[in-house]
């Protein structure tokens, strides 16, 4: 792979920030198929880094992690 330009560096964070900004509103497939590209681009070293990035940013899954970190009245015991 050809090391990327200075302006291509600041395209391709431009384009990833963009990307991460409306993570949570693009269609699964089409999250899957950049996050799978990400990782064939950058090497399996990125992609639990990425995963744990992306989970933290996505509203559907950081909201989903915080509702099973509150406790429900049952296990209250009420």
């Amino acid at each position: 792979m050809d090391t990327p330009s200075e302006t291509e560096v600041l395209l391709f964070g431009a384009l990833g920030e963009a990307v991460v900004k409306f993570w949570s509103n693009l269609p699964q497939s089409v999250q899957q198929h950049l996050f799978e590209q990400a990782v064939t681009c950058r090497g399996e070293r990125v992609r639990q880094p990425l995963a744990l990035y992306l989970h933290d940013k996505h509203s559907r899954t950081a909201d989903a992690i915080k509702a099973h970190a509150m406790p429900e009245p049952d296990s209250l015991g009420g």
